[in-house]
């Protein structure tokens, strides 16, 4: 199956680096163009606007920070300014803060709602309005999380944000059902991103990617492959789902540990 996605326009939120930076790239190396959105205009940022621009894609570096509506507005109004259109947005927003749910910050819990989940929001209503405005049949593309299959512990914020966006992405898809606009889910597993490494150190991850199931941590560039073919007209049947990458991670459970023999009677 050939994915092409010439003259498409992308945009693609908190793409500097990690999950969305391979997004960016991905959709670019199939043949869109790319509207590059971070917190700031950092060298990061321009870096992804840079390897883009290699692809021989048009790229745009459009910071703003999508937790706060009023900046979404330009982040969107930027990239539509400068694309003409946006045919496909991946929402990438995210905040993680892991505590134990008795020593959970409140402020901190309503931030990382705020901003994994009401960003999405945000970022999909306006781009879905000008979808629809336009009578263009596009593609939204939220990334989850296994968080929102697998209640893990001193992550109460970040569950209940991943799984709620679950939850939004399924509402938004059956209400622009008449306007065959496709709008589903990514749900990455343990992902080798810098953030992963600021949270558990180098030395945790290398240790614990050979236990995995597939034997090594996912890649930025396999939940970009998943994200472009879902923005590629091969998905065009496919709307209000969830595709979970994750190299088995939520199937451990399920894995046959050692189990001691059992003794027979002689």
């Amino acid at each position: 199956m050939q994915i092409d996605l010439s003259g498409k326009r992308a945009l693609v939120t908190g793409a500097a680096r990690g999950i969305g930076r391979g997004c960016a790239l991905e959709l670019a190396r199939l043949g869109a163009d790319v509207a590059v959105n971070d917190r700031a205009a950092s060298d990061d940022a321009r870096a992804v606007v840079a390897e883009i621009e290699s692809l021989g894609r048009r790229a745009c570096l459009v910071p703003g920070d999508v937790f706060a509506r009023a900046s979404c507005e330009q982040v969107v109004a930027k990239a539509e300014r400068v694309l003409d259109q946006i045919d496909i947005l991946v929402s990438n927003p995210a905040l993680s803060r892991r505590a134990d749910f008795l020593d959970c910050d409140p402020t901190t819990f309503e931030q990382v709602i705020q901003g994994t989940l009401t960003g999405g929001f945000h970022m999909s209503q306006l781009v879905a309005r000008q979808m629809v405005a336009r009578g263009t049949r596009g593609k939204i593309v939220f990334i989850a999380s296994v968080h929102a299959e697998v209640s893990y512990v001193r992550s109460a914020a970040y569950n209940a944000a991943k799984t709620g966006l679950v939850a939004l992405a399924k509402t938004i898809a059956a209400e622009l059902l008449p306007h065959r606009i496709n709008v589903n889910v990514v749900a990455p597993g343990w992902i080798d991103t810098p953030g992963e490494h600021e949270t558990f150190g180098g030395e945790a991850i290398a240790a614990a990617a050979p236990t995995l199931p597939w034997g090594r941590l996912g890649t930025p560039a396999d939940i970009g492959q998943a994200v472009a073919f879902l923005a590629s007209d091969a998905a065009d049947y496919i709307t209000g789902s969830t595709l979970v990458v994750d190299g088995g991670f939520l199937l451990q459970a399920a894995i046959p540990r050692s189990i001691p023999p059992v003794s027979t009677p002689s």
